[in-house]
């Protein structure tokens, strides 16, 4: 039995419920012969006399008749392994059936035996389903006499294989962030531990779908015999990991060794080394109480383009093909087929074949795919009848999946797929796990405290005129200028954009520490490199320059858009300008120029550097091009082997600048248009340091001076 087809079934064979009737002879009702049927097999209750054709059915009705029907008891309300009662999670099972519950149950019991329903589910004369209104007795008792004249087989037996699936995890073993030093319990593997002890039963699957041993200081565990990430999901015991794309940064000698040390089964089936072998193999077949699971393991091809230099003696093949080659394998020896993808659900890079959308498309006897590698969260969705999921980064989430299962003579079919996603914040560490875990932790504490190198000549930001307005985002500084040369430094490109992420955010004169990268730069966003035209490049600074409020006459102070989060505000290196803050948002860059005085032509092309977060959530989506034209996306994770920007940042001190380095700002970036008296601003500034004037933050406190100290405001 093709149970793929079984499930295509279930989604889309029927257009609508029974809601036309066929005339009956010598005057008798439509439903006679359906309420005989019922009456004699016990299908439903009070069918002999008053059997109410026009009541309403109850959800536990349509649910105790299937389960009659497999030669089963009636099921009951709060059975757990209920098959059929898991169709409605959360449901009371005494409320009345709508069309639409019963179109799901009905349609599931039909698919999964391989037979057409179209026969069931008939629309009326307007094709109207009602999937709203209460399904009635009377139609009810038609629907299960259509079901028993398909001479179908009876399930003998029920299982939840539950699968707990993980990804990204980025070296996040301790509920630690090691770049900022400090406490973060968004998620780690100590916290992951206590939550899988928690679900797991004798049916459960835990895979993860790879770049686990980079990030969070990770790779400074590269030389001990097992790396903490890797003991800890075996400590877990993990059933399957998969390689992910960092996996491949620091070489294919030390993925070996990591790939060797995992106890449960490692795959990736399309990267072969230098000898023409596989790393590891594609797919594995686990067996859970006599059900048949195989996983097919995957990385995307485009690993080739991130570490072309250690993959030079590998070969990478396409990994939609070669898990269509392991389907056509095995898919006679397995019950259940589950993909543990490291591969986002759309193609990067105009690639084919390198998003799980094609892959399903290309194979769809999956029953589930685990998408990664996008750090976005998807709790389930369909794609070509195949449920996929995919998980946040550094273990903040875990998707725990269903797949409701029932035996015939002809094998297990999944009759019904939940998913939801774990939020790990809400767990607590595990003792054991911490004990375990504890000797690595206390070394990536003393690397963080390690010092780099040091700052002479003063901060790398001013002191704020005014308290509430950050100096670093109303002038150029040293703090964004060395941001903006480290991306330029680690891309080759001309041109550079960052932000400054805290009102605090500097770097002050002494000690450097490894950690203190986090002073300069808070998040954990990774570097990218796009292809941009001289007209794209205007249209991100008119966008970025809309953060300023703008200027009226009588203003003394800067402000900015209450709607406008501080992150959103990038300065740009690589081009003067000037953004005249008394124009309309849309119209504030003037006098872009390059470094030589040439003006910025919309028809220049150029590479520019930017974070992952700028690029996805803007460059590259609808916000700021509204006509289409976007800039390319060259490469992204530059320098990955390294970590983020934030990591970028510690290793250009210490390598490029020789440890030393020296508050240098170009001032290529000005405001202009602010043409207020300067005596008065001076009035304004000491009034405000004597707090007899105040500046307000926005109503949700996350964007500060939304409104500008005005001549009037003056006392």
């Amino acid at each position: 039995m093709n149970r793929k087809k079984l499930l295509s079934l279930l989604l889309s064979l029927v257009m609508a419920l029974s809601l036309a009737v066929p005339a009956m002879a010598d005057g008798a009702p439509w439903y006679a012969e359906a309420q005989e049927f019922v009456t004699q097999a016990g299908l439903m209750a009070n069918t002999a006399n008053g059997f109410d054709p026009d009541g309403a059915a109850a959800r536990d009705a349509v649910l105790s008749a299937l389960y009659i029907l497999e030669g089963k008891p009636t099921s009951k309300a709060g059975d757990t392994d209920a098959v059929w009662a898991a169709t409605l999670p959360d449901a009371d099972l005494s409320d009345n059936v709508t069309r639409g519950e019963a179109k799901s149950l009905l349609e599931g019991y039909a698919a999964s035996r391989g037979f057409d329903g179209s026969g069931l589910f008939l629309g009326n004369e307007k094709g109207d389903l009602q999937l709203d209104k209460t399904l009635t007795r009377a139609e009810l008792a038609q629907l299960l006499l259509r079901l028993s004249k398909k001479g179908v087989p009876t399930y003998t037996e029920v299982m939840d294989l539950q699968v707990l699936a993980t990804s990204d995890l980025h070296g996040k073993f301790y509920p630690w962030s090691y770049a900022t030093n400090s406490a973060a319990t968004s998620g780690s593997l100590t916290q992951l531990a206590t939550a899988i002890k928690e679900l797991r039963t004798e049916n459960t699957l835990v895979v993860d779908a790879g770049d686990t041993i980079q990030d969070n200081s990770a790779q400074i565990f590269n030389d001990e015999p097992i790396h903490p990430m890797m003991l800890a999901l075996n400590a877990m015991d993990y059933d399957v990991w998969v390689t992910g794309n960092h996996e491949y940064n620091f070489g294919m000698d030390n993925l070996k060794k990591v790939i060797a040390s995992f106890t449960g089964k490692a795959l990736v089936g399309n990267v072969l080394d230098e000898d023409g072998k596989p790393i590891a193999d594609a797919y594995t077949i686990i067996e859970k109480n006599g059900v048949k699971i195989g996983v097919i393991g995957m990385v995307t091809q485009n690993i080739t383009r991130w570490d072309a230099v250690n993959l030079a003696k590998c070969t990478v093949k396409d990994p939609v093909e070669e898990s269509r080659k392991v389907i056509d394998q095995i898919k006679g020896d397995v019950d259940v087929l589950i993909a543990v993808m490291h591969m986002g659900v759309d193609n990067e890079y105009d690639v084919a074949n390198s998003g799980v959308t094609d892959l399903a498309n290309a194979c769809p006897e999956f029953d589930l795919i685990v998408s990664s590698h996008e750090h976005a969260l998807i709790e389930g969705k369909e794609i070509n009848n195949i449920l996929v999921i995919q998980n946040k980064n550094q273990a903040q989430t875990m998707n725990e999946i269903h797949l409701y299962l029932a035996k015939s003579a002809n094998g297990w079919d999944v009759l019904n797929r939940t998913s939801k996603a774990i939020e790990i914040k809400n767990y607590e560490s595990d003792a054991d796990m911490l004990a375990l875990l504890a000797p690595y932790h206390e070394t990536a504490i003393a690397d963080a405290n390690v010092v780099i190198g040091k700052l002479e000549g003063g901060n790398l930001a001013p002191d704020n005129e005014i308290k509430e307005i950050p100096s670093a985002q109303i002038m150029d500084t040293a703090l964004i200028d060395l941001i903006n040369e480290v991306q330029m430094y680690y891309t080759d490109a001309p041109v550079s954009a960052a932000a400054l992420f805290v009102m605090d955010a500097n770097l002050k004169e002494g000690d450097i520490h490894k950690s203190d990268s986090s002073l300069v730069y808070k998040y954990d966003n990774t570097l990218y490199k796009l292809q941009m035209t001289g007209k794209q490049l205007k249209l991100f600074m008119e966008w970025s320059a809309s953060y300023y409020n703008q200027y009226q006459p009588g203003d003394l102070t800067i402000s900015f858009n209450p709607s406008i989060r501080a992150y959103n505000y990038d300065m740009f290196a690589g081009v003067n300008y000037e953004v005249d803050v008394s124009k309309p948002a849309g119209e504030r860059i003037v006098n872009l120029t390059w470094p030589d005085g040439t003006p910025v032509k919309d028809d220049d092309s150029f590479v520019i550097a930017v974070n992952n977060y700028r690029c996805n959530s803007h460059l590259l989506s609808d916000s700021i091009y509204k006509d289409g034209d976007k800039p390319v996306l060259l490469e992204m994770d530059v320098r990955g082997d390294i970590g983020g920007v934030r990591e970028l940042i510690g290793e250009y001190i210490k390598t490029v600048k020789g440890g030393t380095i020296t508050p240098v700002c170009d001032n290529n970036g000005k405001i202009v248009g602010n043409d207020w008296d300067e005596a008065l601003h001076q009035k304004a500034v000491e009034q405000l340091a004597a707090g007899l004037l105040t500046i307000p933050a926005s109503e949700d406190g996350r964007t500060p001076n939304v409104k500008a100290i005005t001549v009037d405001d003056l006392k």
